[in-house]
């Protein structure tokens, strides 16, 4: 006996309520490691949200003292998902760190398209401890027709 999986309920009612259908989906670095370089919270077309819990592996002394390659590493990531192209790589940046992080810190990084111009993007990222803005970068990236390595 086969069995028919009709229903009267019209397609759209069996969507979950809080299901946004204008959610972002992220297009790029899809294998990255969140413990390593961040989280998304939030995201839109030209500005996301990324958050980061330092952790013990990240320290380079007795103090707890977190090395700077990652919160340059978060923000970096920060900027790849503003941008939010499948092939987008950095070119260059511009960055200030301003206050030293440890672990067990929690940072919230937050970036911004701020200019586009064919394939050159330039996202501004700010890094926070609570209220506190502890990096401040200017990210040049690019988006190419296709991988980088894609010889």
């Amino acid at each position: 006996m086969e069995k028919s999986f009709h229903h009267s309920i019209p397609f759209l009612l069996l969507i979950p309520l809080n299901f946004d259908m204008t959610q972002i989906i992220p297009k790029t670095h899809h294998k990255i490691d969140p413990k390593l370089c961040g989280e998304i919270l939030e995201m839109d077309t030209e500005w996301c949200q990324i958050a980061l819990t330092l952790t013990p592996e990240m320290a380079v002394d007795e103090y707890n003292l977190v090395h700077g390659g990652f919160i340059f590493g978060f923000a970096d990531y920060a900027a790849m998902i503003a941008i939010n192209h499948p092939n987008v790589v950095l070119g260059s940046a511009n960055v200030k760190f301003m206050k030293p992080v440890s672990v067990g810190d929690y940072l919230i990084a937050e970036a911004i398209k701020v200019q586009k111009e064919r394939k050159k993007r330039i996202v501004e990222v700010m890094v926070y401890r609570s209220e506190e803005e502890i990096f401040h970068g200017e990210f040049i990236c690019f988006t190419p027709p296709e991988h980088v390595l894609n010889h």
